[in-house]
C-alpha cells in the first residue's frame, strides 16, 4: 500500500491512471510532451474541452509537477505550458498507447474524412 498526493494505492496501475485521470488529461500531456503551447493552442488542439475545464486539469497537472506554466510579463500577458522531466514518463506511456491505438485503428478500423 502506498500513499501520494492524499490518497492510498493498493496498484502503481491505479495510480498512473488516476494521474491521467481520463482523455482529457492524457490528450493535454500528449500534445505538451510534443511543444510548448499556449492555453489557447491546447484548447484547439484538445477537441470539446471548455475553458474551465482545461483550466482546472492544467492546474492540477501543473500541481502535481507534471507540467509548469510560465507566465511573461507582457500586455496581453503571455502563458505557455510546457512538459516537466516528471511528465516526460508519463509522455512514454502515452507514445505506447498511441502506438497500440494507431494500430488497432489501421488494422481493424475504417478510414473516413
Amino acid at each position: 500500500m502506498y500513499r501520494w498526493n492524499n490518497k492510498e494505492y493498493k496498484c502503481p496501475i491505479e495510480t498512473t491512471i488516476d494521474v491521467l485521470g481520463g482523455k482529457w488529461r492524457s490528450l493535454i500531456v500528449w500534445h505538451l510532451n510534443k511543444e510548448i503551447l499556449r492555453f489557447s493552442e491546447i484548447q484547439k488542439i484538445v477537441p470539446g474541452i471548455s475553458k474551465k475545464v482545461l483550466s482546472e486539469h492544467l492546474k492540477e497537472l501543473e500541481k502535481n509537477g507534471f507540467i509548469e506554466r510560465t507566465v511573461y510579463p507582457e500586455v496581453p500577458p503571455r502563458v505557455e505550458y510546457k512538459i516537466t522531466s516528471k511528465g516526460k514518463g508519463l509522455g512514454e506511456i502515452l507514445d505506447l498507447m498511441e502506438k497500440w491505438g494507431r494500430n488497432i485503428l489501421e488494422t481493424e478500423g475504417e478510414k473516413i474524412d
